[in-house]
This record gives structure tokens, C-alpha cells and sequence, in this order.
């Protein structure tokens, strides 16, 4: 039931975020780097468990639409730092909105005092998972 539901709410926020041309591997990227700035290509391939050739043509992509753009890192000029635009600080800025209606919809039928208690149990079983807080499977605490 749990996996069938993560694929359910996973395709409907899918649906949800079409619209701005984002899919939701873009979504986790702008995410973190929003978390994150200036962290390198190599460490969010790492967190988002993407493969580094794979990351690459999803960061082109935002990098085209002016929503992420790279700088050399002082320390290591092979190494491209990510930034958010302002431009993609407003797309994150609709993606967190459009996540925040996806989950009210999903929990709709439940009162507060059972979402409260879902969320509990939902962080004991990532935690105990490894899972960091966050919007991508892929994403583990750093051990």
C-alpha cells in the first residue's frame, strides 16, 4: 500500500509541476542547490543519487531556462559551483507553493491530529531508513 501510494502522490506531483516545464528530478536539483548554493555538480549527483552524466543534462536544461547557472570554484577551476537565478529562486518559490496544495490534497481526509501523527511516523521510518528530509528518493543522510 505505502509503495503504491509514493507512486500514486509521485505522478500526481508530476502532473502538477508540467505546467512549468519542470519534471521532478528538476525540482529535487533546484531544491538543493536552493538548500545548498555554490555546492559542486559531483556532491549533489552524490546526494541525489543521479549519475553524474545523467545530472549534467538536467542542469543544462535548467541552465537554459536561466533557473540555475554554474561558476568556477576558486579552489578548483575544473569544478562548477551551482547558484540559483533570481528567476529560479521564483520557480522554487512556486514549486515549494504547488507542493504545499499537492500535500494538502493528499491529506484531505485526514484531521490535523492524524496528519500530525502521519508525519511522525512517516520521519521514524525515513530516519530509520537513512533518508534525509527531503524531496528526492535518492536523497540519504550523509554517514
Amino acid at each position: 500500500m505505502l509503495s503504491q501510494l509514493g507512486f500514486h502522490v509521485s505522478q500526481r506531483f508530476g502532473e502538477a509541476i508540467a505546467p512549468l516545464g519542470l519534471i521532478p528530478p528538476h525540482v529535487g536539483i533546484l531544491q538543493l542547490v536552493a538548500r545548498e548554493p555554490g555546492q559542486s555538480q559531483q556532491a549533489l549527483s552524490s546526494k541525489l543519487g543521479i549519475p553524474a552524466n545523467r545530472l549534467v543534462g538536467l542542469i543544462d536544461e535548467l541552465e537554459a531556462r536561466e533557473l540555475i547557472r554554474r561558476e568556477r570554484t576558486p579552489a578548483d577551476r575544473r569544478a562548477f559551483a551551482l547558484q540559483l537565478t533570481p528567476e529560479g529562486e521564483q520557480m522554487t518559490a512556486r514549486v515549494r507553493a504547488l507542493g504545499a496544495e499537492h500535500e494538502a490534497a493528499i491529506l484531505a481526509p485526514l484531521s490535523r491530529a492524524e496528519r500530525d501523527q502521519l508525519a511522525a511516523m512517516l520521519r521514524r521510518l525515513a530516519d530509520a531508513e537513512g533518508l534525509a528530509p527531503g524531496i528526492h528518493p535518492g536523497l540519504r543522510k550523509m554517514r
